[in-house]
């Protein structure tokens, strides 16, 4: 039974005068990138615009869905009209058609960013026509006649060479992979679709969320143009308060936590989990003797009282780092694993970490954390203290070293190092 409103099976798609759906449908994906689950499926949105002096193509569709996309196009324009081919990004399911779209419009130039012309090597083996190929800058115009287009430099959102196309006459945004989600519905505006909300902000957290600082910046292009439509490389088409979901993303890249300590204070995160209250000790004084030093923030969280998840948030936002697991097996515990495999949600890059540990045979846990941590981009300062079972007075002070000197660090009171090289050739035999 057809849906009402639905697309044509073969048909491009009236977007606006002039301006053309011409992508694909695939409502069965449960799974994109490995990463992400689509409950609802996807879609891979491509467009044509018309001006009176000829066509532009902004983006294509994953390899398996060239037929219909070249269906779909030439239902609303001949090769022959094509002016412009535009790749907003090169990941597969936007470029799969390319290679084919090239030699049926071989007039075409092809407009890309610059970050993208090594990538593009490695999507068209047989070479192209140097000349065919424009890096876009902020001043590049494509006069299509009443119609122009020009390029929002927007990188790592989320690849280096993502960009936005902007119809000024039209207030028209094609945007790539921002702003879009993993939502296939066969009636295609956001007005007509069922609910995508839980859609739209699971794809930013697991897509754009990690560059966050660059949605941030991205947004500062963005938020001063004239709205009408938002047209993005995936999910529904936003033609209903498109300044709606701009907004959105603003909420959802600006901290929600609010720091309650002092102005400017640093934020310290320690997390533990103990088998049998030893690494619980040793995590109390790592939190002491952060506590001593004026000007950082200390919060305690043990990981055995619940799912990690609503620490990413916490994490997000903090300055230091510090994990604290047992040795079970010669690893570190699976709850510390988990909170650890989460950061690749959030950018952590440059915040510094510390580990710690109680063990009872070989105490590898606090080697595999701190690697984890250096492998994130995490700055760790110092090693980590381990602890054969039960800790002394003395091992409890040296955690709480640890605490303070990684303190020390947040604050920039921490004095020059001193590296002991016989003891990193110790930890590393």
């Amino acid at each position: 039974m057809n849906t009402p409103g639905a697309v044509p099976p073969d048909k491009a798609v009236a977007v606006a005068p002039g301006v053309h759906w011409v992508g694909a449908l695939d409502p069965d994906l449960r799974q994109f990138d490995i990463i992400l689950r689509t409950a609802n499926g996807t879609s891979y949105n491509a467009y044509a615009i018309r001006g009176t002096a000829g066509v532009a193509v902004v983006d294509t569709v994953k390899a398996e869905y060239a037929d219909v996309f070249f269906q779909r196009l030439w239902s609303c324009c001949r090769p022959e009209e094509i002016k412009a081919i535009v790749l907003n990004h090169l990941e597969p399911d936007h470029s799969g058609a390319l290679p084919e779209l090239l030699r049926a419009a071989p007039q075409a130039p092809l407009y890309i960013s610059r970050p993208a012309f090594a990538m593009l090597k490695g999507i068209l083996k047989d070479g192209l026509d140097p000349s065919r190929i424009i890096a876009t800058e902020p001043e590049t115009r494509v006069e299509l006649g009443g119609r122009s287009l020009r390029f929002l430099q927007t990188p790592y959102l989320h690849w280096p060479d993502t960009q936005c196309t902007w119809v000024e006459e039209d207030g028209f945004l094609f945007s790539g992979d921002v702003f879009g989600c993993h939502f296939c519905d066969p009636r295609l505006f956001n007005d007509k679709v069922g609910d995508f909300r839980f859609s739209f902000d699971y794809y930013y957290q697991h897509i754009m969320r990690p560059f966050r600082e660059h949605v941030l910046t991205a947004l500062k292009l963005v938020e001063p143009l004239t709205l009408r439509l938002i047209a993005p490389a995936h999910g529904p088409v936003l033609r209903d308060a498109p300044q709606t979901y701009v907004r959105r993303y603003r909420q959802l890249a600006t901290p929600q936590l609010q720091n309650e300590a002092a102005e400017r204070a640093k934020t310290l995160l320690v997390f533990y989990i103990s088998a049998y209250g030893n690494t619980q000790q040793m995590a109390h004084a790592v939190r002491e003797g952060a506590e001593s030093v004026d000007g950082v923030r200390v919060s305690l969280y043990d990981l055995a009282g619940g799912e990690t998840a609503p620490f990413v948030d916490l994490i997000e936002e903090a300055d230091g780092l510090v994990f604290g697991s047992p040795t079970i097996n010669g690893d570190a515990v699976k709850p510390v694993w988990d909170l650890l495999s989460s950061l690749t949600l959030v950018n952590v890059r440059g915040k510094f970490g510390a580990a710690f540990g109680s063990y009872g045979w070989s105490g590898e846990a606090v080697g595999l954390i701190e690697d984890r941590l250096r492998g994130l981009k995490l700055r760790v300062p110092r090693p980590g203290v381990k602890v054969k079972l039960i800790p002394t007075a003395e091992e409890l002070a040296e955690c709480a070293t640890l605490g303070r000197e990684l303190a020390e660090q947040l604050t920039g009171k921490a004095g020059p190092r001193h590296i002991d090289f016989s003891a990193l050739h110790a930890r590393s035999a």
